[in-house]
């Protein structure tokens, strides 16, 4: 396997207007990942491209322990300060900045299809509507990334999904949404330190 670091990255809106909406449960993600390894975001390591133009908050990280109790990998954890449907162009510039390997790219992101509390790991696929996903593989020219999809359902009636996921969580969802956002967290480390199919099969089931 390559040496290259990882790059985990919390698709969202910036400010605080959005922060608690459906559609930032990638960057609530992102929060608590950094919390586990005491890290704290920034703009980016000093020079080059990201100290120019910051367009993510950055923080690297040792993330989990390895069998035998050796540091996990080297993980660059981001949150662009895009809006999402401009999410490509810090992702992709991530990607050249840290020189991050295709394989080891992971996006955290909601997800419509699935049922609220859920969480479900791919590798490529299509975006199904989502914005953010779209212009990320628009900008890396390829949809052959990983994605850790956070399940916050349908919405009700009629009501339009673009409105939907710029709403914040409901309060019947709100006592569950920790416990979401440290499930997710969770499988982003599985993905990390065991790879796709292991992590799959432990999140992917029942009970």
């Amino acid at each position: 396997m390559t040496d290259g670091p990882w790059l985990v990255v919390g698709l969202g809106n910036p400010g605080d207007r959005y922060a608690g909406n459906r559609h930032n449960v990638g960057q609530m993600v992102l929060d608590e990942l950094a919390r586990r390894v005491g890290a704290s975001f920034g703009a980016g390591r000093s020079g080059g491209l990201l100290s120019r133009r910051p367009q993510a908050a950055v923080a690297e990280a040792r993330l989990g322990v390895l069998p035998g109790g050796a540091p996990g990998p080297r993980v660059v954890l981001a949150k662009p300060t895009t809006y999402m449907n401009t999410s490509g162009g810090p992702v992709s510039a991530l990607v050249r900045y840290y020189d991050v390997p295709l394989e080891r790219v992971v996006l955290v992101h909601d997800e419509l299809d699935i049922p609220f509390a859920d969480v479900r790991l791919k590798r490529g696929g299509g975006e199904g509507g989502h914005n953010g996903l779209r212009d990320t593989t628009k900008a890396l020219g390829t949809k052959d990334y990983l994605r850790v999809r956070v399940g916050v359902g349908r919405p009700p009636g009629r009501m339009d999904p673009a409105d939907f996921v710029l709403r914040d969580f409901a309060k019947t969802e709100l006592k569950d949404l920790p416990w979401l956002v440290d499930r997710a967290a969770d499988a982003v480390e599985a993905v990390v330190l065991e790879g796709l199919e292991p992590a799959q099969q432990r999140f992917h089931t029942k009970g």
